[in-house]
């Protein structure tokens, strides 16, 4: 088979492809040129330059993979491929280790001041005083994000003698004793413990500008501020200021909001180490990444199972099953939204009524997915659930019993939280139009078809509630597209679900919980 290698990859990964398979490396394509050629490939194998976009999957006629080499897809149109038939796999552990070092090189280089005692020397002053450095030995490391790079981060810096706090939700506290990490209730515990912080978290709605102002203003005086994870977590302005004021000594910062970065509040300041986005930018990581993705691409072009297929659900799967597969992922992504400070190590899925005679397992790892995708930097799959899940200490429980008592078919799903309660909803498919409801929140009732963007209240059953709810939202600019109340037997409880037509901001979500006294409020965004 033919294979086009469209962005330059590490020789040892072009020689892995060209085993078995008649390889081109044209790189530099123009996107009329790639629309010209790429129908006579079944492969296409690209970094961050080349652009897979709907045209170009249309194009290709007899793509049966595009292999990227590294670990972001934003270059990829995945809904087109999958549409399409097309696998579409990636390198999701090339640079780990790259990553995790580079970290710690710009810790070091920051606590001892290294490149500004260098600039000085070669520039022809010995100012021995002026960049005495700090030790890290006894010091205390905070890292948001104990995915694979903070991990290794944390063994690393543990062998400096630091002692590692860190705010992860989506560990479970038996894999966090196992690193000899103190797990904390929140991002703001950790600011307000560490020496050191640093940062490897995803890039998503939740994490935007997660640093901003008043979590920096949290920081221990002259804290140390590190971010190898993505642009866009750290308020770079904000950062600016806390370190030009003095209030933190000093960050090293590898990734910005916006690259190619030649211009930052954050250059030129003395106590600051930047480099251009070099995480994963080692000779070895580049191999890995390359040599990964080809025998990737050998398998899926073999017919054979692909490890890192990012849209396996794409995939066969037993049509009984398929309507429930997208509610899974909402169910998943409730789970988190709800359990925001935290779950222990397992998760209890329930399949209830008729769907309990099939094999249900595939809809269990749909909910692992969507509880993991707001934790991850990298695509959660149907393929990748279940190993992500296990490295972070979490497992599933599932139980299938034929008996339901409202619906035909229910999943339910189920998480004990760090403070010991118990997080439950529940939804089902509705015949005929396999129409997805959620008919349980806070193990209370209702009934709301899950949209893009959606908020739950719980709180004391009173008149009035409604009316203070729809104020706030209508005082935000906000549009209400549906609402359902459920309540206890009791009468003790009621719960509100929305459907907007625009997230709720978190000045907003907690307005309006003030208003209602709700105990709780939590704004929900649905794919």
């Amino acid at each position: 088979m033919k294979v086009l290698v469209a962005d330059p990859l590490a020789p040892a990964g072009v020689e892995t492809l060209a085993v078995d398979h008649d390889v081109d490396v044209l790189t530099d394509l123009a996107k009329d040129e790639l629309l010209r050629v790429i129908g006579e490939y079944d492969a296409i194998v690209v970094r961050s330059q080349t652009q897979v976009d709907a045209d170009v999957v249309a194009a290709g006629r007899n793509l049966k993979v595009i292999a990227r080499a590294g670990v972001g897809l934003d270059n990829v149109d995945v809904d087109a491929a999958t549409r399409s038939g097309i696998i579409v796999c990636n390198a999701p552990q090339s640079n780990v280790i790259s990553a995790a070092e580079h970290t710690v090189a710009l810790l070091l280089a920051l606590a001892r001041n290294v490149p500004q005692a260098h600039g000085a020397l070669v520039a022809g002053r010995w100012e021995r005083s002026r960049w005495t450095g700090v030790e890290l030995y006894g010091r205390t490391l905070g890292v948001l994000g104990l995915g694979r790079i903070g991990a290794l981060v944390t063994e690393r810096l543990q062998a400096f003698g630091m002692d590692v706090v860190a705010y992860d939700p989506f560990i479970s506290p038996e894999r966090a004793a196992r690193l000899d990490v103190e797990l904390l209730p929140s991002v703001e515990a950790v600011l307000a413990r560490a020496d050191v912080v640093t940062v490897h978290l995803p890039r998503t709605p939740e994490t935007a500008n997660l640093l901003d102002a008043d979590r920096l203003a949290l920081m221990r005086p002259g804290a140390l501020l590190l971010n190898v994870a993505r642009g866009g977590l750290v308020d770079e302005t904000a950062l600016a200021e806390a370190l030009r004021e003095g209030r933190l000594g000093g960050a090293a910062i590898d990734v910005f909001a916006k690259e190619p970065a030649t211009d930052s509040p954050l250059f030129g300041l003395d106590n600051v180490v930047v480099t251009p986005h070099l995480g994963a930018s080692t000779n070895e990581a580049q191999d890995k990444a390359g040599t990964q993705v080809a025998e990737y691409v050998n398998l899926a072009l073999a017919g054979e199972f692909v490890p890192s297929a990012i849209n396996m659900q794409g995939g066969p799967l037993d049509d009984e099953l398929r309507p429930f597969l997208p509610l899974t992922d909402h169910l998943g992504r409730m789970l988190t939204s709800l359990a925001d400070d935290g779950i222990t190590g397992s998760i209890t899925v329930e399949f209830l009524g008729a769907i309990a005679a099939s094999d249900c397992r595939i809809l269990g790892i749909g909910v692992l997915r969507g509880l993991l995708s707001a934790a991850s930097g990298e695509p959660v799959t149907l393929v990748n659930a279940p190993v992500m899940a296990e490295h972070r200490g979490i497992s599933v429980r599932e139980v299938n019993d034929p008996q339901s008592k409202d619906y035909v078919s229910l999943i339910r799903a189920s998480c004990v939280r760090r403070d010991g309660s118990t997080v439950r909803v529940a939804g089902t498919v509705l015949q005929p139009g396999d129409r997805a409801r959620i008919v349980e929140v806070w193990g209370t009732p209702i009934d709301v078809e899950p949209t893009a963007h959606m908020a739950f209240f719980r709180y004391e059953d009173r008149p009035g509630v409604i009316g203070t709810i729809g104020t706030g939202c209508g005082e935000a600019g906000v549009n209400i597209a549906a609402a359902q109340v459920g309540r206890r037997a009791d009468r003790s409880e009621a719960i509100m679900a929305l459907a907007l037509d625009a997230a709720l901001t978190p000045d907003v979500l907690a307005d309006i919980s003030g208003r209602i006294g709700a105990r709780e409020g939590r704004a929900i965004s649905l794919p």
